[in-house]
């Protein structure tokens, strides 16, 4: 789908055309800004910056090294006053430029009015300050290259941007008061990797839509009370945003990020954002958000060939664009790139309070030849595919924000082998605190989209993610990836006849939060939405009206509250001494059954999943201690839309050896269900 032109008469680019998709639905810019036939002429002779500037001497050697963190506090536009006059200081990297104005509605968008002076260090940044300017103002610069060439660029600093399809820069304040002091003081433990992560995946704009407003999305101050009660209810930690840093085309889910320093405008100003984020975390709710250094766009108005030259993205496709996504590659090995980037990380933390940062398509950064064939790609010095400068970057970006934000976490979206993303730098790690564990997703979906009577021939599929599971700090995704591009819904993808899709959904939810691995999946799959999901439509919520999916949501529920409670389910995720196989060999029967074990000895819980709709009766397991065993969870529970198969609330262990114990349990397994047990205390 083709943005459509756009003309203004404010003298912005004309034919301008979006090049955005998440993966696999791109789209380039078509067009390129026009160019004028100026004749060339000598690059201008350094100025006098108008004003003292707010960089130092010390910021620009950061800078220039890589180690500059904390640019959107400089560069971009800046309210201050000069002796006694109120305006806005503006600065803008672009070091291949003859000339850089800013452009805006103070100054009828005349390149004439406030042109831009080069610093004198040869860093290539121009700064300039301008009087009388306030919040709101839209402003772009406008940049005359080498070749003679003009092009208006939006601010890649810029905090506020108009709504797509227009594209200029906003002047805007966004100081706010908050009121999350408690969660700020205590979120180091909320965070901790030893404690309960279970994070709920949303994209603003369709999880709730107002069909009796031409079906627009609902605003970041409405999704405060609506999306925080209703997480709040449901019993998740955590809640995780697709990218909200602005985007032109709504149909990339926010991944084709032009503006990195700011929320996207089309649901509230930066300071409704925050408004969402400090309401959730008044609620006791972690917030985490998608970010994207791995590519991006080529709009004319954005990144892409900032200054008339490769200056953000390498000049050698077969290293700066992106074949697969038609995005540019970031030159994570240029200083200054790798100051932006991580700025931006950090901006995010300070400025708007957030917990966490899933860093998207981390493969495609680690490897030169990632969607390449032969040919189209450029080894390393070693003659290797590794991207070093990329490795050292990802190493850089997480050094730097646990020491800074010690209390967040990162999270790596890895869908390779690649060792130790989640191990510590100092020991040769990549740094993450988390990484997604895309195989036992892709094992585990596997496994449920076959018909039951096929599963034991696949078994291995369930049991293989525990010959890797502490290799690393895994997270188990159930994502947005999941149920889009005909993969269809996660209910959708069960087999079997409509009560039997149902119950497998139930058993998938359940073996989720029973597997060692901090909880993700995507909205609507705590309610089983039938439809697939669909960024332009709301979630099926009359759905709810059907006790069957009101069923499925019954059991999200008193799951995602038990898990929190249970330390057995957390505590240990990352160690071998959490889990420990009862019997991984049911391959008849197709029946898993193991512990999961706290730090205490009196939190210990057993799973037992029967993949089959055959329910087993006294199906025996053994146990490690004599006494009376609690049912605390059954997923066939009629509450929840089971058959009411059950144990009766509990069951009491007898002197028969079976799995190494001397004692053990028989117990119901009904169809199509997971059973969790936990010793009754005498």
């Amino acid at each position: 789908m083709a943005k459509p032109k756009k003309k203004n008469a404010r003298s912005r680019v004309a034919g301008a055309k979006a090049a955005t998709k998440k993966k696999g639905s791109g789209r380039r810019t078509a067009a390129r800004q026009n160019r004028s036939k100026a004749p060339a002429s000598p690059p201008p002779v350094a100025h006098v910056v108008h004003g003292p500037s707010l960089l130092n001497d010390f910021d620009i050697h950061l800078f220039r090294e890589g180690s500059y963190f904390r640019m959107y506090e400089t560069f971009g536009a800046h309210h201050r006053t000069i002796d006694a006059v109120e305006g806005v200081q503006f600065c803008v990297w672009a070091p291949n430029a003859r000339e850089v104005a800013v452009i805006g509605d103070f100054n009828g968008w005349d390149p004439a009015s406030n042109p831009l002076a080069g610093r004198w260090d040869g860093s290539g940044i121009w700064e300039g300050f301008v009087s009388g300017v306030g919040d709101g103002t839209l402003y772009k610069y406008r940049i005359v290259t080498e070749s003679g060439a003009v092009l208006e660029k939006s601010d890649p600093f810029a905090y506020y941007w108009e709504t797509s399809p227009k594209t200029a820069s906003a002047i805007w304040n966004i100081d706010y008061q908050w009121h999350d002091q408690d969660w700020m003081s205590s979120r180091a433990a909320r965070n901790s990797l030893e404690g309960p992560m279970s994070v709920y995946e949303v994209h603003l704009g369709s999880w709730q839509r107002v069909p009796e407003e031409g079906n627009r999305s609902l605003s970041y101050r409405e999704m405060a009370e609506k999306l925080g009660n209703y997480v709040e209810e449901m019993g998740f930690t955590h809640v995780e945003f697709l990218p909200v840093m602005e985007h032109p085309f709504f149909g990339s889910w926010g991944y084709q990020t032009v503006g990195y320093f700011a929320p996207t405008s089309r649901y509230g100003t930066p300071q409704d954002f925050m408004y969402l984020v400090d309401s959730l975390h008044q609620r006791g709710i972690g917030v985490i958000l998608d970010w994207v250094p791995s590519h991006f766009p080529s709009d004319a108005h954005g990144l892409a060939e900032f200054d008339g030259t490769h200056l953000y993205e390498h000049a050698d496709p077969r290293q700066g664009f992106h074949p697969e996504w038609k995005t540019y590659v970031f030159n994570y090995g240029r200083h200054e790139v790798r100051s932006f980037l991580i700025s931006s990380a950090l901006f995010w933390l300070d400025k708007y309070h957030i917990d966490g940062l899933r860093v998207d398509a981390v493969a495609s950064m680690l490897y030169l030849d990632y969607a390449r064939k032969d040919g189209e790609w450029i080894p390393n010095t070693f003659g290797g595919r590794e991207n070093m400068e990329a490795v050292g970057f990802l190493r850089r970006l997480n050094q730097t924000v646990y020491a800074e934000y010690p209390a967040t976490q990162t999270i790596a979206e890895e869908s390779t082998a690649w060792p130790m993303v989640s191990r510590p730098v100092y020991a040769g790690g990549l740094g993450f605190g988390l990484k997604w564990n895309m195989g036992w997703m892709h094992d585990t979906l596997e496994y449920f989209a076959r018909e039951p009577i096929h599963r034991k021939y696949h078994h291995n599929q369930l049991t293989f993610s525990m010959m890797y599971a502490f290799t690393e700090n895994f997270a188990l995704p159930l994502s947005h990836d999941e149920v889009v591009y005909g993969k269809r819904s996660l209910l959708g993808r069960m087999p079997g006849d409509d009560w039997q899709k149902r119950a497998n959904l139930r058993l998938l939810l359940g073996y989720l939060f029973m597997h060692p691995g901090k909880k993700l999946l995507f909205m609507g799959g705590e309610f089983g939405q039938f439809n697939e999901w669909n960024h332009d439509t709301s979630l099926d919520w009359h759905l709810l009206h059907d006790n069957r999916h009101g069923g499925i949501r019954a059991w999200m529920m008193d799951v995602c509250r038990f898990y929190r409670a249970e330390p057995a389910l957390y505590e240990r995720d990352f160690s071998d001494q959490g889990f420990r196989w009862i019997d991984c060999n049911d391959i008849e029967n197709s029946i898993l059954s193991f512990y999961r074990h706290g730090t205490s000895e009196k939190d210990t819980c057993i799973v037992a999943c029967n993949f089959t709709p055959v329910p087993r009766e006294k199906y025996r397991i053994g146990v490690p201690q004599r006494g009376s065993w609690k049912e605390v969870l059954n997923s066939d529970a009629a509450y929840y839309g089971g058959s009411g198969m059950g144990n009766r609330g509990e069951v009491v262990s007898r002197p028969v050896g079976h799995h190494g114990h001397f004692d053990s349990i028989a117990v119901v397994l009904p169809p199509l269900s997971i059973v969790v047990f936990k010793y009754r205390n005498p």
